[in-house]
């Protein structure tokens, strides 16, 4: 018994072994195959990942391994520090796989940076924790005493949980003197016990026996159950019933509903009376079988207790037994085949799922996730697919696909993906299950920010205040995030003599510019200069574009008078003789103005006269003349004031007074004569006087004309140059 149990706890110990199959990318490659035994305790130590895959500890914490199941079911849990793989939970593996032998437990091993997955499984190896079960404790067998030797009766078999050699074995019964028992095997590998008559029985001398049954398996040390045997000697009946057929096979879908006719059998017995009266049963049944199928014991009809499921079991081997009120009975077995309907849609388990994905990857995995189906044949084949309009495509190994970019993606068309995954299988009518999933594409900087025009044009009106703000560049960015906002400079002028950083600003975060001190138009009509864009990615991306700034004019400049100088000590006088035509030029106000374009535009009126209406001038050249003939009468000398206005808003002015003396030629002395007559010596000395003053002031006054005709030349053409430059800047004005 010592021995014994060391063997048990040896056997109980955990088993696991290290099979490397093939290459260790998906699906091309063969699994990775460990095994452990049922009911080792959980954190029990199954294999060294690390090792099997041949990486380093640093390397394989840093890779991020973890272990997938299908169903998410944690069998297994992996030691990220030691790279050991170990049991989660205690394993039972008749609760995981029932009478499935080999028990395998498929799992991956999914490794993030870079992302690799392999394919291994667990088989879990059966320990012998479990006895043979008769469901019927005590059978009884009536057996005719005119039965001969050799006659075999099949008896109910025992059921064990266990699979392979730790199933049932053989069975054996007490020692007697009319039977024995052999131990034989059905279609399904299960073993049943025969008993066989082995001496005439003599019903007179032994009406009945009772005999223990006991069942072995094969596991070491073995384990039995046991049922008691009572047989019943009868009286002859010389007739058996026998059936129709031995063997009946018949096929039924598994969505036939609860008392569903399944198949009828019948038997007949030639003898008469109460021995040819047959009831039917079934014999041997499992529990399995009982649950399924009922017989009715008059009419033989098979029909459904409860639903069939095709993924649980795919067919049924039912024995009947007809047996007369007699003694004797018949047997035959009917073999029931279960026919798949495609009711189970395709299930899909995500493994692994990426998002959001730098647009600019290459290929990159977005997910990794398997799909299976419970049902067979044609119901459980299953085809993958997504929308054709995406740049995804999928790559499958076995039942595992993975999800992948085609090219690399462009966050500014598509910032996310709405795909669904559409698994079909090929059943009628087919079923289908969708997996919707989200996919967010990460901003790179990849676009440089944008102006929204390649050059401005601002307009400022001199004498402004400072810190004016005078308008706005704008740049937009079609990332996102940080690779979005913009932040605005001024770029060095290309004219070093331009001093930009004391004329504008600009706000580095909005672009608005600012003129940083009054402008004067007269002395700056206008400037250029760039602004960049800069984004905040990294690296970061700009661009530039041109700001043009024009002075507008302002009306600050009044006329100035050039002819007659204002600034003497005694005004000019001009001449005009008596006999002058109306409309006789007397002389020509000339003035400029300092502004341009309509400010600068000069109107001529006779604002103050000493005579009204004797002079006029013309409005827009300044000319004075004379409006009519002169006469005796009018005075000889006369005061002008001329006032010289501009066109701005509002207007400004200039004043030029003009002194006017009417001779009666050119040659006559324009200084007034004395009132008395003098003597003719002061006559003479006066004459002398008059002569040398009159030749000098003609020669002075030729030299004043002469003078006066070039200043005036001059200051004309001077005059219609700055005009025209004037006009030539307003007209770009407006141009601009």
């Amino acid at each position: 018994m010592e021995a014994s149990g060391k063997l048990i706890c040896r056997q109980r110990q955990v088993l696991f072994s290290f099979l490397l199959l093939g290459l260790s990318l998906a699906g091309a490659a063969e699994p990775r195959s460990y095994s452990v035994v049922e009911e080792t305790e959980g954190s029990s130590f199954v294999t060294n990942l690390a090792k099997d895959l041949g990486l380093e500890q640093r390397e394989f914490s840093r890779r991020g391994v973890r272990v997938v199941s299908r169903g998410n079911k944690l069998h297994l849990q992996l030691n990220q520090e030691t790279g050991d793989l170990l049991l989660n939970e205690k394993l039972d593996r008749e609760d995981l796989c029932g009478h499935t032998e080999p028990c395998v437990l498929r799992f991956q091993v999914l490794l993030e940076s870079p992302f690799e997955f392999f394919q291994a499984e667990l088989q879990v190896i059966d320990i012998n924790d479990h006895s043979p079960v008769f469901l019927d404790k005590q059978m009884l067998v009536k057996v005719s005493e005119s039965s001969p030797p050799g006659t075999a009766f099949p008896l109910k078999n025992a059921e064990d949980l266990d699979v392979g050699q730790n199933n049932i074995e053989n069975y054996i019964i007490s020692p007697n003197s009319y039977f024995r028992v052999l131990t034989r095997k059905r279609s399904d590998g299960r073993k049943y016990p025969q008993l066989v008559l082995d001496k005439a029985l003599d019903r007179e001398e032994e009406a009945e026996l009772r005999l223990t049954l006991t069942a072995l398996d094969g596991g070491s040390p073995p384990r039995s159950g046991t049922a008691q045997v009572y047989i019943e000697v009868l009286d002859v009946n010389d007739n058996a019933p026998e059936f129709e057929q031995p063997f009946y096979r018949v096929q039924i879908s598994e969505d036939s509903p609860v008392g569903f006719l399944v198949v009828k059998v019948s038997a007949t017995d030639v003898d008469i009376g109460v021995n040819g009266e047959i009831s039917y049963s079934l014999f041997q049944a499992s529990e399995e079988i009982g649950k399924t199928f009922k017989i009715n014991p008059l009419t033989g009809e098979i029909e459904l207790k409860k639903q069939l499921d095709f993924e649980k079991l795919q067919s049924y081997e039912v024995n009947i037994e007809a047996r007369d009120a007699g003694t004797f009975s018949g047997k035959c077995t009917v073999l029931i085949q279960v026919i798949d309907v495609n009711d189970h849609a395709p299930e899909v388990t995500m493994s692994a799922f990426t998002s959001p994905i730098p647009e600019n990857a290459p290929e990159t995995v977005v997910a990794l996730f398997s799909v299976s189906d419970l049902d067979s044949g044609e119901n459980g084949k299953i085809s993958c697919s997504i929308q054709e309009d995406l740049p995804f495509l999928l790559k499958s190994a076995e039942n595992f696909y993975t999800l992948l970019t085609e090219r690399p993606l462009d966050r500014e068309s598509r910032a996310e993906y709405n795909i669904t995954i559409t698994v079909t299988d090929l059943g009628t009518p087919m079923l289908i299950t969708q997996l919707n999933m989200t996919v967010l594409i990460a901003d790179v900087n990849d676009n440089a920010p944008a102006f929204t025009q390649t050059s401005y044009t601002l307009f400022v009106r001199e004498n402004n205040s400072p810190a004016l703000h005078i308008g706005s560049v704008s740049a937009t960015d079609r990332d996102s995030g940080t690779n979005a906002q913009v932040t605005y400079s001024l770029l060095p002028p290309q004219d070093p003599h331009l001093p930009l950083t004391s004329l504008v600003s600009i706000n580095a975060d909005n672009g608005h510019l600012f003129a940083l001190r009054s402008l004067d138009y007269e002395a700056l009509q206008g400037f250029q200069f760039r602004v960049g864009a800069s984004d905040h990615g990294s690296p970061a991306l700009s661009s530039e574009a041109l700001v043009r700034v024009l002075v507008l004019d302002a009306n600050d400049n009044s006329p100035f008078v050039l002819y007659p100088l204002q600034n003497g000590s005694a005004p000019c006088t001009e001449l005009v003789p008596r006999a002058a035509e109306p409309g006789y030029l007397v002389t020509k106000v000339v003035a400029v103005d300092g502004d341009s374009g309509q400010n600068a535009w000069l109107s001529y009126q006779l604002l103050k006269a000493t005579e009204p209406g004797l002079f006029g001038v013309w409005a827009h050249n300044g000319e004075v003349r004379t409006a009519r003939l002169l006469s005796e009468r009018d005075a000889a000398k006369h005061r002008l004031v001329v006032l010289v206005k501009d066109n701005g808003e509002p207007p400004r002015s200039a004043t030029a007074t003009l002194q006017v003396l009417l001779v009666d030629g050119f040659s006559q002395p324009y200084l007034p004569l004395p009132e008395a007559a003098p003597t003719q010596a002061q006559a003479d000395s006066l004459t002398v006087y008059l002569v040398v003053a009159l030749a000098s002031v003609s020669s002075l006054f030729l030299f004043s004309v002469l003078l006066f005709m070039a200043v005036r030349l001059c200051r004309r053409s001077s005059a219609a140059s700055r005009q025209g430059l004037s006009h030539l800047r307003w007209s770009a004005v407006v141009q601009s």
